[in-house]
């Protein structure tokens, strides 16, 4: 089969070494517009599930990436005024470019034709592949010459945020909230490689205006945000990509959804298909998960059209929950006054129900009685709020270990242990 793969990101470059790895005959071309060494961010997150399908689908380059990740272990809650919290649990970080150094070196060395500086914008510049894979982006250039069939959906959030880094190590994940003159701001730490951490700055827009965060100079906006997150940076200093720009590129998170994931012989993956918001930490890892997929269905599937089709119902149906989880997780953050004069014990508890409907359809100080009462009974009664779910939801399913387990690191894993009220609500 005739491939090409539009974006040299994690979702491309998978889906090129899935393919090969299966069927070493597949002619692949993968195109990247930007220079070989371009990307957005710093490190990323990602944890044993994501290593274990690595493993399954290419061991040498799952062994290449645990060699080059930096483990992070347990988590720091750390609230201005209180004394910080430290839980337990775990995760990896890796450095993106590193990342997409070591994918393009395993598809070049299975035989993938990898292309930097080759910008396609329209299907019909490859007109001789079987199969084109946009895997270009929220902002996908194929995408939108077939908007009326993928039928796309950008919601942009409420929050600002800016991906920074710092050379202070974070052996823990940390979250830290500090207070301003213009209100609550809050960071996103963790490793990524010796001597290098991830930084993100989060905040509400009114805090963001009021701090002149968007029309103060890249440097000097770094200089604000290491003054107010001294605490946090232990004299180090904050590092952005563009701090010779005129400003800091301050985003607001765009949550995409498209009604369908493929058109004829284009099908999307990665963020040119689903985004999720980056508080539950699944991005690189939803990514792989869509090239493995449809790689596999496409290897299943004598028919191209019933792969695609497959591909589109399995993947939209998985991504579902995860995207809901997601558009809670950002919700809560956008509703931090209602939580943050908590005590931070009681403030870490709703940071990990964030993803709970009921949480969201009840005071915090309801919710947390109500999670105390349980946790009382020890988990040998039927959940409290079983009856009133089952009337939101229509249904209730509970997950997890009993709460007194409940300390793991917020970033989490979509199939992680959580607070069984953190789930109930959920259709």
């Amino acid at each position: 089969m005739r491939i090409a793969c539009v974006g040299a990101g994690p979702a491309g470059l998978y889906f090129a070494i899935a393919m090969k790895r299966r069927d070493p005959s597949h002619e692949i071309v993968v195109h990247e517009r930007n220079p070989a060494g371009t990307t957005h961010g710093w490190g990323v997150v990602f944890w044993d599930d994501l290593l274990a399908s690595l493993t399954a689908t290419d061991p040498d380059s799952a062994r290449t990436i645990a060699d080059h990740a930096v483990r992070w272990s347990g988590q720091v809650v750390d609230v201005e005024g209180q004394p910080p919290l430290h839980y337990e649990g775990g995760g990896y970080g890796i450095c993106r470019r590193r990342l997409l150094e070591i994918l393009t070196e395993r598809a070049l060395a299975l035989g993938v034709d990898v292309r930097f500086e080759s910008a396609i914008d329209d299907i019909a510049a490859l007109a001789e592949a079987d199969l084109v894979v946009a895997a270009d982006g929220v902002a996908s250039r194929l995408r939108q010459h077939r908007a009326e069939r993928f039928g796309p959906q950008i919601e942009a959030g409420r929050n600002k945020y800016i991906w920074l880094a710092t050379t202070r190590p974070f052996p823990s994940f940390t979250f830290g909230f500090v207070r301003t003159r213009a209100g609550w701001m809050w960071c996103h730490a963790y490793s990524f490689k010796d001597g290098m951490s991830t930084f993100i700055v989060e905040c509400a827009p009114e805090t963001w205006a009021g701090l002149d965060l968007g029309a103060m100079p890249a440097d000097a906006a770094l200089r604000e945000l290491e003054v107010l997150f001294a605490k946090h940076l232990d004299g180090h200093r904050l590092v952005s990509r563009e701090s010779r720009s005129d400003t800091l590129p301050w985003l607001s998170f765009r949550t995409l959804v498209n009604r369908s994931w493929h058109a004829d012989r284009l099908v999307l993956i990665g963020d040119a298909a689903h985004t999720t918001h980056f508080t539950i930490g699944s991005g690189t890892r939803l990514a792989i998960d869509d090239a493995i997929a449809l790689a596999a269905a496409v290897n299943r599937h004598d028919s191209l059209d019933h792969a695609l089709d497959q591909f589109d119902t399995d993947r939209r149906r998985a991504l579902a929950g995860i995207q809901r989880d997601a558009r809670r997780s950002a919700e809560w953050f956008e509703n931090l006054p209602r939580y943050i004069h908590h005590g931070t014990p009681a403030f870490f508890t709703l940071l990990l129900a964030r993803r709970s409907r009921l949480l969201q359809r009840m005071p915090a100080k309801t919710y947390l009685y109500l999670r105390g009462l349980y946790l009382s009974l020890n988990g040998r009664a039927a959940p409290p709020l079983a009856a009133a779910d089952a009337q939101l939801s229509g249904k209730h399913r509970w997950r997890g270990e009993p709460l007194s387990r409940a300390g793991l690191p917020m970033h989490t894993s979509p199939n992680e242990t959580r607070d069984p009220l953190s789930r109930a609500g959920e259709g």
